[in-house]
């Protein structure tokens, strides 16, 4: 807990994402706009999202469906490569994600000097992308090597898929804290964009109360207070895009409507 308020410097801090559009290798990738047309659009994001006021910055590669449980050479290069030609632009802290390998996801966070990573590091899922197994022992021993800081955002819920076995929530939260050294715990879910379960957040904080527990999906500004009663923090994307599609570009409306309930709170 300690480590996670050193990196946010604020109570219940708000992880806004940054979607980045479908990059290099990817099926929907815009190759006459190349790499150029990725980083617009970033900081396009960056700029309606900062200047609403949120706490810090997550990096995803949401655009490129369908998405893998190992990153690719020219994805992961690609979004390093867009992530370090923004950096300047950032005025709080930020994080990565690479969809859906953990291993990837802390590489880049190495890479870019990025605070902290989300990923699903531990279980076994049935999913969408086939039978999913990550590393997160593949994960830690890589942070470790390198000598990197970055927290690791454990969820422990996946979207888009059902966990293999009959563990719950809690349960799986302890062994992640216990056995794989999880820093946070991410609570989702069941798709991008759809609200997390409040019953599931406190079930989640009563069985690991020394850990930061974040609330990781359908985070918007007519639930945020009964969510950030419970949890920790909050990532929010979808809500804060234009029409609340995830695939649209960031609303600055919506980010100061949203960032108003939340101080408001505070």
């Amino acid at each position: 807990m300690e480590a996670f308020i050193q990196v946010f410097a604020t109570a219940k801090p708000i992880i806004a994402m940054a979607h980045l559009p479908p990059l290099p290798g990817s099926p929907l990738y815009d190759a006459v706009g190349g790499m150029d047309a990725i980083v617009a659009a970033v900081r396009r994001d960056l700029k309606a999202l900062q200047d609403g006021g949120v706490d810090a910055i997550m990096f995803g590669n949401e655009g490129d469906r369908p998405y893998l449980t190992r990153a690719t050479p020219e994805t992961l290069a690609a979004m390093a490569v867009a992530i370090a030609r923004v950096v300047e632009d950032l005025r709080v802290p930020f994080g990565v994600n690479y969809l859906w390998d953990p291993v990837a996801s802390v590489a880049l966070a190495h890479a870019t000097g990025a605070r902290f990573v989300r990923e699903v590091f531990t279980g076994v899922y049935d999913a969408d992308m086939g039978l999913w197994v990550p590393d997160a022992a593949g994960a830690l021993r890589l942070r470790r090597n390198v000598g990197s800081d970055c927290l690791l955002f454990f969820n422990i819920n996946a979207e888009f898929a059902s966990p293999v076995g009959t563990r719950g929530n809690a349960d799986r939260a302890r062994s992640a804290v216990f056995a794989s050294l999880a820093d946070a715990i991410c609570v989702s879910g069941p798709m991008t964009g759809q609200a997390v379960d409040v019953r599931h957040i406190a079930e989640v904080k009563a069985a690991v109360p020394q850990v930061p527990v974040i609330a990781n999906t359908g985070v918007r500004s007519d639930n945020v207070r009964d969510i950030l009663e419970v949890a920790d923090a909050a990532i929010v994307g979808t809500s804060l895009k234009v029409d609340g599609d995830t695939w649209k570009a960031v609303d600055p409306e919506r980010v100061a409507v949203f960032m108003d309930a939340v101080r408001t709170l505070r």
